[in-house]
């Protein structure tokens, strides 16, 4: 009893001190995924498992060397049930908005911006909470069906 008083103390105080704030932050902090795409139009993760509710924070990076105009890259997460097929034909023809077609725009939970070689873009967002698959791509023309896309599975 003696003992686990004296840690509640201990910790008590640690946690006043501000010593123990960082720790307590970490243990709040989205879960980090580091994506690359290069110009093979591909991205060097196709699933990514995830929690419902948790937390991500995905970074891409477009390692490739070709010009954006040429190559540029994307990351687009659809909601669950989205014809992906549909989204990244009607992308085809948006180029200006990055190639987020504005008629779709309600079916997607996150993106990036369309990065050009040697940069890099991260979001962050929220899981949803139903369990299942829900569909990533590249919306650039022609980049979703030499194969340039994935899921993130909810479990």
């Amino acid at each position: 009893m003696k003992t686990r008083n004296l840690f509640l103390v201990s910790l008590s105080a640690l946690l006043l001190s501000g010593l123990g704030q960082s720790a307590l932050i970490a243990a709040s902090a989205p879960r980090a995924i580091e994506i690359t795409a290069g110009d093979n139009m591909k991205f060097s993760l196709a699933t990514i498992e995830a929690k419902p509710g948790e937390e991500l924070k995905i970074t891409l990076k477009n390692i490739g060397t070709m010009p954006k105009e040429a190559m540029g890259h994307n990351f687009v997460i659809l909601k669950k049930g989205s014809d992906v097929t549909a989204f990244a034909t009607a992308a085809t023809t948006a180029k200006a908005t990055e190639y987020i077609p504005e008629s779709l725009k309600g079916q997607v939970l996150a993106h990036t911006p369309l990065l050009g070689p040697r940069k890099s873009a991260e979001i962050t967002f929220k899981v949803p909470a139903e369990a299942g698959d829900y569909p990533f791509l590249c919306s650039f023309p022609a980049h979703f069906m030499v194969g340039m896309k994935g899921v993130i599975s909810v479990k």
